[in-house]
């Protein structure tokens, strides 16, 4: 039986859903949902509607899971509890300090919608915190540590380009190598935020815009820059084109921790991501997820889960017995 899937947002976080959808052959998709014009919105799948998202509740009957693919800052946080009244839904929340809240607010809507919600899927928040859990269970005498990039930071990116001269500019964010090798070798470091990670900037100025003073306004943004080492790089339009036109990302989680009656022995767990696309594979995870939301429907399920709430084997296209023969 298919999952029918429709998808809120079409950006590149939407695209990747739909891209994902294609790869996977219990997943249909049945229509999309945009806040712009429908008739200017093209999308890959033939035969599927394009629909305005003012017309989204007519579809309650027909959809089974509503991935929803607007950003964090101000859609997410009304627009899942909003959806959950009339869907099963999936999001990719990623403001770690607000997941609490969001959590109350989706699993309440949820309920009262008789559906089922989860929250934060993705990377990070998502495969990344399940790894944290994982570890944290297996060796409790120990330390995280989270490592990101080398990657595209798009919030990072989008304060620089506000900056006054900037036309346009891409945000790595890089994980300090001596950190990361004394993570790996068990010393269990204390580290600032300035020792774990560098940015790099890749800036094109508006023609006269003074150099120094954008390079200075970037390096002291509060929040951003300013707790960092941060490399200013000036390239033309065409290299910044030509090189960083991508949006790599990943990282590393990593576990230091202790076991023996005197705890001599030391042990590391390590997880690794490395991305072409962030949105891609962020949506690759949306599907998954959409998948889990279906069969814990179908089970009677209603209110909001995390990954940390489903099974793995929910999250898979292949049976039970086919996980415990090939993948146990």
């Amino acid at each position: 039986m298919s999952t029918r899937i429709g998808i809120l947002g079409y950006g590149n976080l939407g695209r990747g859903v739909e891209c994902a959808i294609r790869q996977n052959p219990d997943m249909e998709l049945v229509a999309v949902f945009t806040r712009r014009a429908p008739e200017t919105v093209s999308i890959l799948t033939d035969g599927v509607a394009i629909c305005p998202v003012a017309e989204a509740a007519q579809w309650k009957d027909k959809i089974d899971v509503m991935i929803l693919c607007g950003g964090s800052a101000t859609d997410l946080p009304t627009q899942t509890a909003e959806y959950a009244k009339y869907f099963n839904v999936v999001d990719s929340f990623d403001t770690h300090a607000r997941i609490p809240e969001h959590f109350a607010n989706v699993d309440r809507a949820a309920k009262e919608g008789g559906h089922i919600a989860v929250i934060s899927a993705g990377w990070d928040p998502g495969m990344f915190s399940l790894n944290r859990l994982y570890a944290g269970a297996i060796l409790p005498e120990g330390k995280d540590y989270t490592f990101w990039g080398r990657g595209v930071s798009q919030g990072h990116s989008d304060a620089i380009r506000r900056v006054p001269g900037v036309k346009n500019a891409k945000q790595y964010t890089v994980p300090v190598p001596g950190a990361l090798e004394a993570v790996r070798a068990g010393e269990n470091p204390e580290l600032t935020t300035r020792q774990k990670h560098t940015r790099e900037c890749y800036v094109v100025l508006e023609e006269g815009a003074d150099a120094a003073r954008v390079e200075e306004e970037i390096k002291t943004m509060p929040n951003y820059f300013a707790d960092y080492d941060t490399t200013v790089h000036f390239i033309s339009e065409e290299e910044l084109l030509a090189n960083h036109s991508g949006i790599p990302h990943g990282g590393f989680v990593i576990r230091s921790g202790v076991t023996g009656w005197e705890k001599e022995n030391k042990h590391v767990i390590e997880y690794q991501l490395k991305l072409d696309s962030n949105p891609e594979f962020t949506s690759s995870v949306l599907v998954c997820c959409a998948r889990a939301a279906h069969r814990l429907a179908m089970e009677g399920g209603v209110g909001c889960k995390t990954l940390f709430d489903i099974a793995p084997a929910y999250l898979s296209v292949k049976s039970g017995e086919e996980l415990r023969a090939g993948l146990l």
